[in-house]
């Protein structure tokens, strides 16, 4: 699946140590493959996802993942004739088409590696370890997912950070530069490729028998919590990146709303209209035609093909005599993978022109006592205050 260029060229006196190479970690959610592992999933997403805006205490993951999984088993078996998904065929798709386009213009000095949130063996954990054995020292943080929140992009970083400290020996880290690449929702090129592929659909295949006026536009968002314990969700992001799509269709289509696949979790505002009220609406509105375009995702997943195929076979009860269509998502178009690769190209060129960071763990420690000896040393009394005034703040946070 690796390809390379035909032909690399590199003046002599630009050539890189050994060492002077840029891994690019790219990151999706990853699904089950495996009904078996259903449960052992579920567990991840309930610790790494619903812990951060639910109020359900940790002992009840185990237990609950595995109710969960019972449901997941009924739907994708029984409900979707042995479904399985196939997002991690289509990220190692991506990955291959992004390091393709890179290596045109980088050659070996960047590989792509793949990481799931949820999916062993590609853990971030586990690919973190392999990307050091390979004696890469600078990183690329490159979430594949459109929101750039704490429940995308956000528990993407908290797991990179979690193998980091588990890969350090208690010296000088091994990672020598590191670079993030945000959320693409407010990128010209992803937000044209949104409208294109709605203006194709629609051209090929709706446009015959249905006025303009009469084409409904769902624009579907990954759903967001309103309140999630201080985290930010992405609905600004979202909300954004639905906002440019709709300028670039709107004067051609009148009938566009936003539609949030939410996971219907208990005691949790979710964004509204879901993608169901959306398509609802819209019909009311008068429209003949209902086009549901993936925009918060940038991969296939049981998210965009099983949730939105329950949303058309409730929609066929409930509103019948119109047309439903459902397109895919970008996947590995290759003018999508042509431009990720194009996002990364600036901060590749950062790391590899960048002086190495020289960062010890351990001198974290070492530096805290440091200083707050000085202070009480140079405060006398009023640091001897302080001291009890935090111990009761101390009592205070236990009581709590």
């Amino acid at each position: 699946m690796v390809a390379s260029p035909e032909k690399i060229e590199f003046k002599t006196s630009d050539a890189p140590a050994s060492n002077d190479r840029v891994a690019v970690l790219l990151m999706g959610y990853g699904e089950v493959e495996s009904y078996e592992d259903f449960a052992n999933y579920n567990e991840q997403a309930l610790n790494l996802l619903t812990a951060k805006f639910a109020p359900v205490p940790t002992w009840i993951y185990p237990p609950l993942a595995k109710i969960l999984a019972i449901f997941d088993l009924h739907e994708w078996s029984h409900q979707h004739g042995q479904f399985v998904s196939p997002h991690n065929a289509i990220f190692e798709q991506q990955r291959a088409g992004i390091e393709k386009n890179l290596q045109e213009k980088w050659g070996d000095k960047v590989k792509v590696f793949k990481a799931f949130n949820f999916c062993a063996p590609f853990l971030p954990e586990q690919v973190i370890a392999e990307i050091k054995s390979e004696g890469f020292d600078k990183i690329l943080i490159y979430p594949l997912l459109v929101v750039d929140s704490i429940f995308t992009s956000g528990i993407a970083v908290e797991q990179v950070n979690n193998a980091l400290v588990k890969t350090t020996d208690g010296g000088e880290h091994w990672v020598k530069g590191q670079r993030y690449i945000p959320s693409f929702y407010d990128e010209p090129a992803y937000i044209q490729l949104m409208a294109d592929m709605v203006e194709e659909e629609i051209k090929n295949d709706l446009a015959v028998a249905h006025l303009p006026s009469q084409i409904g536009i769902v624009l579907m968002n990954h759903g967001c919590p309103h309140k999630a314990k201080g985290f930010t969700s992405g609905i600004v992001e979202s909300q954004a990146l639905y906002d440019r799509v709709r300028e670039r269709l709107m004067y051609r289509y009148p009938l566009i709303s936003v539609g949030w696949l939410n996971h219907d979790t208990p005691l949790i505002e979710w964004t509204q209209p879901d993608a169901t009220l959306a398509a609802k609406n819209l019909i009311d509105l008068g429209a003949t035609a209902i086009v549901f375009m993936p925009i918060g995702f940038a991969t296939e997943n049981h998210e965009t093909l099983l949730d939105v195929d329950h949303v058309i076979e409730s929609l066929q009860k409930q509103r019948q005599g119109v047309t439903y269509r459902k397109l895919p998502c970008v996947n590995d178009r290759p003018e999508f993978l042509k431009m990720a690769a194009e996002w990364a190209n600036p901060q590749i060129e950062a790391l590899l022109s960048e002086s190495a960071i020289a960062v010890n763990p351990s001198l974290v420690v070492r530096d805290h006592v440091h200083s707050h000896g000085d202070r009480g040393h140079n405060h006398g009394d009023r640091g001897h205050s302080h001291g009890d005034r935090g111990h009761n703040h101390g009592g205070h946070g236990h009581s709590h």
